[in-house]
C-alpha cells in the first residue's frame, strides 16, 4: 500500500505547497482533485502547470491519482452539475470532455488512474434511462481512457445514481473493460449501511484501483477524522495488507482544510500507529 492524502483537504494552500507539506509529513502519493486553484484543467497556463507539479511529484518521491470531484469546477451555481446522467446531451459531453481532460493529465504525470462518479440527474428519469446514460458516457471515456493507458476508478458516492456496490456492479458489468475499476471510499459504505465492510473489500479487492480513507457514521455522509465515526480501521488495514493490496489508499478529509498541516500530521501518525 502507498499512503496519500487528497488535496481538497489543503483547499487555501497553493498546490505545490501542499504537496511538499505532505511529502514533508510522510505521504507517499498525491490524490489531486482537480480544481480552479489546483491544476485548473482549463488554465490557461496548464502545460507549464504541469512541468511544474510533474517536477514537484518526482523531486519529493511522491506518486499520485487524479480526482474529479471538484464541487462548482463546471457549473458555478449547481455542485457537481453536469454529470454522466444529466437530462442534455450537451451536459452531459461537458462532463465527459473534463473525464478526457483528467485522462489527459493522468498520462502525462503517470498517475495511477482516475476517480469518477456517476453524479445524480437534474430531471425525473427512471433509473434505467439514467443507467443507459451513464453507460453510454463511459463507454466514451473508456475509449479514451484505453487510447491513454490509464485506469479508471469508479466510485459509488451517497446522493448520486450509483451509491452503493450493488449498484456499482451493474456499472462494472455493463462496462466490462479491463482498465475499470473501482474508486473504493470505506466510509462510503458506513454511510450506506452497505453490507459488511471487511465482505466488500474481499469481494472487490481484484478491482481496486484506489482507496479513500476517513471515518464515518451510518446514514450522515460526513467525513470524520478518525476515531469520529464507527469504522474498525485496524481491521481494515489488516484486511488490505492479507490480500496484498499494493495501489494508493488515499486520507480525504475535504473538509479539514482550515487544519490542514495539523489534521494530515495527526492522521498519519494515527495511520501509522496501525502499521500504514
Amino acid at each position: 500500500m502507498v499512503l496519500g492524502y487528497n488535496t481538497n483537504g489543503f483547499a487555501f494552500h497553493a498546490l505545490e505547497d501542499a504537496m511538499v507539506v505532505m511529502a514533508e509529513l510522510g505521504y507517499r502519493s498525491v490524490a489531486l482533485t482537480l480544481d480552479h486553484h489546483h491544476l485548473n484543467p482549463f488554465g490557461k497556463n496548464l502545460e507549464q502547470e504541469l512541468y511544474g507539479i510533474a517536477g514537484v511529484l518526482a523531486g519529493n518521491g511522491l506518486a499520485c491519482t487524479i480526482e474529479t470531484g471538484a464541487r462548482f469546477l463546471l457549473d458555478p451555481r449547481q455542485k457537481h452539475q453536469p454529470t454522466l446522467v444529466s437530462r442534455l446531451e450537451e451536459a452531459r459531453q461537458r462532463r465527459i470532455g473534463f473525464l478526457c481532460r483528467a485522462i489527459e493529465i493522468a498520462d502525462k504525470l503517470e498517475a495511477d488512474s482516475v476517480s469518477v462518479w456517476s453524479g445524480a440527474a437534474d430531471d425525473q428519469a427512471d433509473d434505467d434511462q439514467c443507467l443507459e446514460r451513464l453507460a453510454e458516457g463511459l463507454s466514451t471515456v473508456m475509449e479514451f481512457a484505453e487510447g491513454h493507458g490509464v485506469r479508471i476508478g469508479f466510485e459509488p458516492e451517497p446522493g448520486m445514481l450509483i451509491e452503493t456496490m450493488a449498484q456499482f456492479e451493474k456499472v462494472y458489468d455493463r462496462v466490462d473493460h479491463p482498465l475499470f475499476g473501482l474508486t473504493l471510499d470505506v466510509g462510503h459504505l458506513v454511510c450506506m449501511k452497505d453490507g459488511q465492510l471487511l465482505d466488500r473489500l474481499r469481494q472487490w479487492s481484484h478491482v481496486m484501483w484506489n482507496v479513500h480513507l476517513e471515518d464515518m457514521k451510518p446514514g450522515r455522509h460526513e467525513h470524520l477524522f478518525f476515531g469520529e465515526g464507527q469504522i474498525n480501521f485496524c481491521e481494515v488495514i489488516d484486511f488490505l495488507t492479507a490480500v496484498e493490496y499494493s495501489g494508493p489508499v488515499h486520507v480525504e478529509l475535504s473538509g479539514h482544510s482550515s487544519t490542514a498541516v495539523e489534521t494530515a500530521r495527526s492522521a498519519r501518525e494515527f495511520l501509522k500507529a496501525l502499521g500504514l
